[in-house]
């Protein structure tokens, strides 16, 4: 939504600029961190000039670490938005995907030039072209995520954040 995108982005310029915030960890609420964007919002215009893409880029060039807690699901735009962060973290139940495929659309905030980057061109162009969404575990051997946790992600994140 708009005031996602707004807030990530406040939050990230605030904290770049904060000599005290030494790392940034983003995510989500109700124990999931991203579904995507509301594909209702397609049809509407772009307001402010926000968009995801532009939002993904700003986290990767933060020189601060930024690390990701997923839990839940991170599909679509909210994998990307996990995509640009330095480090990402998964609870075991996590799952993660980019299903735009399935509705006839390609992931537009540049996950389809992260994730080969990140996992390989192979591995990236399965779950790019099928949607498939993917267990935490397999993420894991993939390199899509560096750690996997059966407790709490927030902390696991944090004590990230503090080691790097």
């Amino acid at each position: 939504s708009l005031a996602v995108l707004q807030a990530l982005e406040d939050g990230l310029k605030k904290a770049d600029t904060d000599p005290s915030v030494k790392a940034v960890m983003i995510c989500g609420d109700n124990g999931k961190f991203s579904a995507g964007a509301d594909i209702r919002g397609f049809s509407s215009p772009k307001r402010h000039g926000l968009a995801l893409g532009p939002i993904v880029s700003l986290i990767e060039s933060s020189e601060k670490p930024v690390v990701a807690a997923i839990e839940g699901i991170a599909l679509g735009g909210g994998l990307e938005v996990a995509l640009g962060c330095h480090y990402r973290i998964a609870h075991v139940k996590a799952r993660m995907g980019l299903p735009e495929v399935t509705i006839g659309l390609l992931p537009g905030a540049e996950g389809t030039q992260r994730l080969p980057r990140l996992i390989g061109v192979p591995a990236a162009l399965d779950m790019i072209t099928t949607g498939k969404h993917i267990p935490a575990t397999e993420a894991l051997k993939l390199g899509l995520v560096d750690e996997i946790v059966e407790e709490n992600t927030i902390e696991a994140a944090i004590h990230l954040a503090n080691k790097v």
